[in-house]
């Protein structure tokens, strides 16, 4: 995801970079404040402002603009921050940055010297324990977030007098708790900037509700007082200074954007806090809200207005010694409050654990009663902190508990019985292994009931508590040891307190759907929000259908429903259209030409949202699968099965690193020399045009010095000047598709059309074992014009090019983007001037009218793009692809086109029968086609081609038939079944 900020800004601020070169060897580099360019006069600084800014030493922040996209909850983050060294020495500059604790970082990017260090995702390899506690090679960093605070932080030896430019992406599916979803963004640069920005856009499918900006939080961190487990926000409260927000029904818009001054009113220090906003979105009763993008779904399920189900609840509270003061008194608070909240029909009781264990009731749960109510407030009131910490005793009493008593008459058979677990501590009594304590909570637990677990402090075996949660269908929460327990343990227990639903069980069509993230539940709490997201095994097919079923309180409930596939889908578009234009405004706010050009990236990006949200909680699941994984060679498959999509989203796991080169300063601060290589075969920056004067180009196009060359691990990234007129083959498939032949030895054109089915696959080209190269085409479908004779239009939505020389590489282009995965992995917007060369395949893109893709100099393809500004309902965007240059592709060459890249062909008239016409057929490897002349369009209507026409899909001019042309998937790679073209 990165790749593509990272190439528009490339593309669309090579002037700014520009701009940087040139003053980092200027002379004048007195302190200024205009040098930090404030939008107030520098009268109006105070003089405590300057005075700070004079004195600062390390590297100045003179921008920080973080842009997020929330598109039917699902968040992607773009940091975008520029520190300025102005000082003759290198000075290290660090970019620190929190994430949410859910979040996965997607990528991150430094610029520094002109040149560009990206970042790479790896398999995380065991590490051999060093005396730093951790492997690090001096040649690369290792960004991996610190676990337990979420904080990226990556530093980097900026040259003297010069500028660093750091790129983060992140991704995160906002959870839905106690009726509202929280995003959070931590403002802590550590020191006063000068110019901050925060934009966040709100898009969702159905209407945004109870939108809330808080004042700024300056809690340690988005785990603390800060979350949905924090005391509930007073009713009237006022966004911080700056803040704008606009509101339409389903499109929210707010931003934030605090000049020098104003931080310093806020703080001095650089800490401005968690801006924090909270909503809901308005839900109607039934199956829920399914999104279907590009062959893949997400269902959210979140139902309301039900009868609440009783629970049988044992709260197991530590006692030891190391609760003593605060932590016990909060925990007081919260039990207190606690109590006042259970409802009638709940069950319930208390047990005490240090060395010692106590059971407030033994042998049994108690109603609430006023009674019962005011007996347990005095036995939490006595609770005094004392000894170690038995923690497999203390889960080994309240699971005796809980499931005696659910095997007596008493337990009402749909109730939802949970353990709470509360603990500072690690285990210092009794059995204090924690792989022996996991198999003694499991046998007793035998799958009865749901174990819910809380650290409180520092000192506390998270990873015990977190498999202790998943292995027994919990939550397991952390509570940091400056945060207010209190609030935080009674905010856990109103998300669990009131629960709606148990056993609840997600089906789908069984051919219908493949790879469907977690879809049985155990319980479904008031508030809170189911998530399952899936590929579509048919992509036109017409309806998926969705069964619910799921028990509450005395009865059964099923919901069950057809969900129409394609209205879904046009509704999931229409609202990506909605995201991809609000960022794209967003993307004209004040600020650098890079950060401005986020927005725009952000927006392209939701375009494939639904996929994101099925790797994202891919990833999820076979995480916590790894946790519960009771044989090594069943927790190998899932960390296996979790690094593979953690690569192809290019995800941060705890399964992952990310790896980024840095910057060699010299002594004298100066950048060290770019490495050089030779260059591959071909000038890959070349658009295909008319010939160019030769000359290097400026930023701006005119001749002149070089541009800046990004890092040779990813190739050349340039931005040319659009060409104008464009010359290549008339051998091609365009349009609905129609396909043309070009023989120039027989001087000849035919022409012949393809009726297939959208969602089917296409072999172009197949030169696989010779070249290393295969094109695919994927047909998207559209209804017919009004007066046709056919049903349905189909047109190419995707086209795919694979190379297997000499190392595999693909290009996948559609009409909004261009994927390249050559050296690295990058997305290209179809709407930007840019050329990339990547080894074995090199692209260049002129905006919002093609593609030229060439492999190894003698092999290209032409992709035009089609797009619509106000499409008509039988218009879709798509693609045309026609061969440039196939002098590199072998005489075996096959596929729908490739077949006749080496043919001859002639014609002949048959004899007139009775009273008809003479015929005409087209003699192609020994066989006769009958065909009529035709005159097409071709390069986007602006020239015609008179051509021979074959009729019924082709029949006797291609090799086989249409079915032979028919791929499974969009790399399939596989040779033609009759192993040749000649038949």
């Amino acid at each position: 995801m990165l790749l593509l900020l990272l190439t528009l800004l490339t593309c669309c601020s090579l002037s700014v970079l520009g701009q940087l070169e040139e003053s980092q060897f200027g002379d004048d580099f007195d302190f200024d404040l205009a040098d930090f360019e404030l939008d107030i006069a520098p009268r109006r600084v105070p003089r405590q402002v300057k005075t700070m800014l004079t004195k600062e030493t390390k590297p100045h922040i003179q921008e920080l603009s973080i842009k997020t996209t929330i598109i039917s909850r699902y968040a992607f983050t773009a940091v975008y921050c520029a520190m300025l060294n102005r000082h003759s020495a290198a000075a290290d500059g660090v970019f620190q940055f929190q994430i949410p604790a859910g979040a996965y970082v997607s990528n991150f990017t430094m610029i520094i010297g002109g040149r560009v260090y990206q970042s790479e995702v790896r398999p995380k390899e065991k590490r051999v324990k060093q005396e730093s506690g951790r492997a690090r090679n001096k040649e690369s960093g290792d960004a991996s977030p610190e676990p337990e605070v979420e904080v990226f932080r990556m530093a980097a030896s900026i040259p003297g007098r010069n500028r660093a430019i750091f790129l983060l992406t992140y991704e995160e599916l906002l959870q839905r708790r106690l009726g509202r979803y929280e995003h959070v963004t931590s403002l802590r640069p550590l020191q006063l900037v000068s110019r901050l920005s925060l934009d966040v856009t709100i898009v969702d499918h159905s209407p945004v509700t109870d939108l809330q900006v808080l004042p700024l939080n300056k809690g340690r961190s988005t785990n603390a007082a800060t979350g949905p487990n924090a005391p509930k926000t007073p009713a009237k409260t006022e966004p911080p200074v700056t803040t704008v927000i606009k509101k339409e029904k389903n499109v929210c818009r707010i931003t934030f954007s605090p000049n020098i001054v104003q931080q310093a009113k806020i703080t001095t220090n650089g800490i401005l806090g968690d801006f924090v906003i909270r909503y809901d979105v308005q839900r109607d009763m039934g199956i829920g809200d399914i999104q279907v993008l590009n062959g893949h779904f997400v269902h959210y399920f979140a139902p309301k207005d039900l009868p609440v189900v009783p629970k049988n609840v044992v709260f197991v509270i530590d006692t030891s010694a190391s609760m003593l003061g605060t932590k016990i008194r909060q925990t007081k608070d919260a039990l207190f409050t606690i109590l006042k909240d259970l409802r009638p029909g709940d069950r319930f009781n208390f047990i005490s654990f240090s060395n010692r264990i106590k059971v407030w009731q033994p042998n049994r749960l108690v109603a609430v009663t006023p009674n019962n109510v005011r007996d347990a407030k005095k036995f939490i009131y006595m609770l005094g902190p004392t000894g170690g910490t038995n923690i497999d005793g203390a889960i080994q009493t309240g699971s005796s508990l809980l499931r005696d008593y659910l095997q007596s008459p008493e337990a009402s058979p749909n109730s939802v019985s949970l353990i709470i677990f509360l603990t500072d501590g690690r285990p210092t009594v009794g059995e204090v292994q924690p792989t022996a304590i996991l198999g003694n909570t499991r046998s007793a637990v035998q799958e009865k009931f749901c174990i819910f677990t809380i650290g409180l402090g520092n000192d506390v075996d998270y990873r015990l508590l977190e498999r202790m949660a998943l292995e027994n269908c919990g939550m397991m929460r952390r509570i940091h040891e400056d945060a207010d327990a209190s609030a935080m343990l009674k905010g856990f227990y109103d998300e669990i307190g009131t629960p709606l639903l148990s056993d609840i069980r997600i089906n789908y069509t069984e051919d219908s759907v493949q790879y469907v993230t977690q879809h049985l539940f155990t319980n479904y709490f008031n508030g809170s929000e189911i998530v399952i997201a899936g590929k579509l095994t048919n992509r036109s097919a017409e309806s998926l259908r969705v069964q619910v079923t799921a028990s509450n309180n005395d009865r059964s409930i099923v919901l069950e429903t057809d969900v129409p596939l394609r209205h879904r889908e046009m509704e999931t578009e229409k609202h990506v259209r909605a995201a991809t234009a609000a960022m794209e405004n967003g993307a004209k706010t004040p600020g650098s030409a890079v950060a401005q050009g986020l927005g725009a990236a952000l927006g392209l990006i939701a375009e494939d949202f639904v996929e994101h949200v099925w790797g994202f909680l891919s990833v999820k699941d076979g995480l916590r699968s790894r946790l519960r994984s009771k044989t090594s060679s069943e927790r190998e498959g899932h960390i296996q099965q979790v690094t593979n999509v953690s690569l192809t989203y290019n995800f941060l796991t705890p399964l992952t690193n990310l790896v980024v080169e840095k910057p060699e300063v010299l002594a004298d601060g100066t950048m060290a020399p770019a490495p050089t290589t030779p260059p591959s075969g071909g000038d890959a920056n070349e658009l295909p045009a008319d010939a160019d004067d030769g000359k290097p180009q400026k930023p701006d196009g005119k001749p002149g010095s070089q541009t800046s060359s990004t890092n040779n691990r990813i190739g050349k990234v340039e931005r040319r000047p659009a060409k104008k007129s464009i010359t290549f083959s008339k051998t091609s498939a365009d349009g609905d598709p129609h396909f043309v032949v070009e023989f120039p030895l027989s001087k000849l054109t035919v022409c012949f059309n393809i009726n297939g089915e959208p969602g089917h696959v296409l072999r172009l080209v197949s030169d696989h074992k010779h070249s290393g190269v295969t094109v695919n085409g994927k047909l998207i479908g559209a209804p017919a014009p009004p007066g046709s004779h056919k049903q349905q239009r189909t047109y190419f939505s995707t086209i795919t090019i694979v190379v297997d020389r000499p190392r595999r590489a693909y290009i996948e282009v559609t009409p909004k983007k261009v994927i390249l995965d050559g050296r690295d992995r990058m997305v290209l917007p179809c709407h930007s001037t840019v050329s990339v060369d990547s080894g074995a395949l090199s692209v260049s893109i002129v905006g919002k009218s093609n593609v030229t893709v060439t492999v190894g100099g003698n092999i290209v393809f032409v992709i035009l793009l089609h797009q619509y500004k106000n499409p008509a309902p039988y218009q879709r965007d798509h693609l045309g692809f026609y061969i440039g240059d196939s002098k590199g592709l072998s005489q075996h060459c096959h596929g729908l086109l490739g077949q006749f890249l080496y043919e001859e062909v002639g014609l002949a008239e048959l004899p007139a029968e009775s009273d008809s016409k003479p015929s005409t057929v087209l003699k192609v490897k020994d066989r006769s086609v009958p065909v009529v002349q035709k005159s097409r369009r071709i390069y986007s209507g602006t020239q015609s081609v008179d051509c021979w026409f074959a009729r019924n899909n082709a029949a006797k001019l291609i090799d086989g038939h249409y079915e032979d042309y028919l791929m499974s998937h969009m790399f399939d790679t596989g040779d033609w079944p009759h192993a040749t073209n000649r038949v």
